[in-house]
């Protein structure tokens, strides 16, 4: 924890903290003193100048797995039995997809579009292989037409997606020299992308359009055809602005859903083989551009003017790669440059790649791999640095902040760094560099740059504040038995990882929020939000939500805190803020009784607010035959 000069956290490894404090986290062997921090290897804390009542010696190195039953820094101690500080873990599931063993450079569980802790049930492994426990929101979903894993739209299995793959007793594996990780041998193939085509709609999908009839499936919505949405709206509740249901045709597997991403009065979505733009004052169609090969990366912000770069595969076999990039006009639907990804030696494309836009450029990462584009003409800006530290994935916005793996003789103690990078050279600005064995996993925020990192050895993660410089800020405290959670994604990847796009957190100067896993202990789910003192990682207060309610951060809004209250199966969500200072919960933009049920039924829902507007986007369309699959309803806009 970066504290006060006179203050050091507590010893035991570098982790999520515990009660009573009995470590400090320690740099790797070879680093400077700790009061002799060097340029872009900053030390984790000073000594403090008040020695405990009764210290431990402290480790002589890298951070030291536990000993057993005793948690290591940064998981609350507790009774036998009980799950650890961390999220839940599947009966029988390995780390990372299908049990494979940790990609090149040290990925972790949770990387771009594999599970990670959220709501909606999704699931990722805890400290010290807990029990498994219900996940955070309501129970995990086994969905109509569940995808075989092998990605959006793909239309296969895992076991069918490349051919070299394809193999029904045994994979075949090959070690990459210098690399010291297992891939999955595969064999490429290429096809010729048609260019894409935008065409114009004006389709809109009024509220009195949506209505399903629940004839005792388990489908539909409970509506009668032609019903209005906003009949019998109470005093101060707001209206159905506008639903959209799906109106594509998917594959047998259904298909993401991709964004969304506001451009002027343009809301947009991807998904399957096409991206389309709506109105966002009333939900019209304004354009739709068909791609020829399916959408298999996208970044979480477009640029400022609106502009935004997907990834396509290069053809609609199955051995085709996520490896082409297009460029598209958020504002007009247009198609804009188009390239194929330069490949970086013979190891390239064995994992998927992430997307991240900052400024005027485009960062593709993937295992090992990297190159930046221009935005705006498609021109390429950099690529792998030399030397032996490289880039793997990326974080946009205001900030341009990669994960970096710098290669070691041992797979099962990397070192990796994080580092902000000039957008226009790839320069670094800074280097921080945390403990071997700690991996980068996510980027929380990038302003102030709140950052988790994960020690797949120990089954452990932390979380980390970094200065502007930097220089490690804090580790953040969590209270005694305290368990964190934030959505992070729940679509499917091999070996590649995404940095940016986690929801249920935010942050402003000073402080982080997050909210606690529900506690399902009484008659119905409830939570807490948590908020951070970022200067010394402990926590300042604790929110309770309403009684039998869930919240779930979703930004800041006039200085507030803004969250989503999540609705149960007889009320409707809400749009709500805490003051800064914590205490109750105001409601913003209470949703209306009447779409209740639809506002529930959602499917892994993602939350935005914005102008006055409340948005529910679903995140995946499947569906057990193809006229359900046209009834989902994929978008839900309420606006006083």
């Amino acid at each position: 924890m970066s504290q006060p000069p006179s203050q050091q956290p507590p010893q035991g490894g570098f982790g999520a903290p515990q009660e009573p404090p009995n470590g400090a986290p320690q740099p790797p062997q070879g680093q400077p003193p700790q009061d002799q921090p060097s340029p872009g290897r900053p030390d984790l804390a000073k000594p403090p100048q008040t020695p405990p009542a009764q210290p431990p010696a402290p480790p002589a190195g890298p951070p030291q797995t536990p000993p057993p039953g005793a948690p290591a820094y940064g998981y609350p101690q507790q009774p036998p039995g009980q799950p650890g500080y961390g999220y839940p873990q599947q009966p029988g599931q390995a780390p990372g997809p299908y049990g494979q063993q940790p990609g090149p450079y040290g990925q972790q569980p949770g990387p771009y579009g594999q599970q990670a802790p959220g709501p909606y049930g999704q699931q990722a492994p805890g400290p010290y292989g807990q029990q498994p426990q219900t996940g955070y929101g309501y129970p995990q979903q086994q969905y109509p037409g569940a995808p075989a894993p092998g990605g959006p739209g793909s239309g296969g299995g895992f076991l069918k997606g490349k051919t070299g793959i394809v193999v029904a007793a045994a994979l075949a594996v090959v070690l990459a020299a210098g690399v010291g990780t297992w891939f999955l041998v595969s064999d490429s193939g290429d096809d010729d992308p048609k260019k894409p085509v935008a065409t114009d709609s004006n389709d809109p999908k009024a509220p009195s359009e949506s209505p399903t009839v629940d004839e005792g499936d388990g489908s539909g919505d409970g509506r009668e055809a032609g019903d209005d949405l906003n009949a019998g709206r109470k005093p101060g509740e707001a209206k159905v602005a506008w639903l959209q249901k799906n109106d594509v045709d998917l594959p047998r597997n259904g298909s993401a859903v991709q964004g969304p991403w506001f451009a002027g009065d343009v809301v947009a979505k991807a998904m399957y083989r096409g991206v389309s733009g709506y109105s966002v004052a009333d939900g019209k169609q304004k354009w739709k551009l068909d791609l020829p090969a399916d959408v298999c990366a996208t970044p979480n912000t477009p640029t400022p003017d609106g502009k935004i770069v997907i990834g396509v595969k290069n053809g609609t076999t199955d051995r085709a790669n996520c490896s082409v990039l297009q460029m598209v006009d958020l504002n007009t639907g247009k198609a804009g440059w188009k390239k194929e990804i330069k490949k970086n030696g013979n190891w390239d494309f064995l994992s998927d790649i992430g997307l991240a836009i900052s400024g005027d450029t485009v960062a593709v990462g993937r295992t090992g791999n990297s190159n930046a584009y221009r935005v705006s003409d498609g021109k390429e800006l950099f690529g792998n640095p030399e030397g032996n530290c490289k880039p793997f994935a990326f974080s946009g916005g205001d900030k341009l902040i990669a994960a970096v793996n710098c290669r070691t003789g041992d797979v099962k103690n990397p070192q990796n760094q994080v580092q902000e990078l000039n957008p226009a050279t790839g320069k670094p600005r800074w280097t921080y560099e945390p403990p071997r064995g700690w991996e980068v996993s996510r980027v929380y925020s990038s302003t102030p740059l709140v950052v988790r990192l994960e020690h797949e050895e120990k089954k452990q993660y932390t979380i980390v504040a970094l200065t502007e410089s930097g220089k490690l800020r804090s580790q953040l405290v969590p209270s005694k038995g305290a368990k964190l959670t934030a959505d992070c994604g729940n679509s499917f990847a091999i070996f590649g990882q995404k940095l940016e796009g986690c929801s249920g957190v935010a942050a402003d100067a000073n402080t982080f929020y997050i909210a606690t896993e529900d506690d399902s202990s009484g008659t119905s789910r409830t939570n807490k939000v948590v908020a951070f003192n970022l200067n010394t990682g402990k926590p300042k207060w604790e929110a309770p939500a309403p009684a039998e309610r869930v919240l779930k951060p979703l930004g800041m809004e006039g200085g507030n805190v803004l969250l989503y209250m999540r609705p149960k199966y007889d009320t409707a969500g809400a749009i709500v803020t805490l003051p800064p200072t914590g205490g109750t919960v105001k409601t913003l933009l209470q949703h209306p009784a009447g779409a209740g049920r639809i506002e529930n039924g959602f499917f892994s829902a993602r939350v935005l607010y914005q102008d006055g507007r409340s948005f529910i986007f679903s995140q995946r369309v499947s569906a057990s035959n193809d006229k359900e699959e046209l009834e989902q309803t994929t978008m839900l806009v309420f606006e006083k």
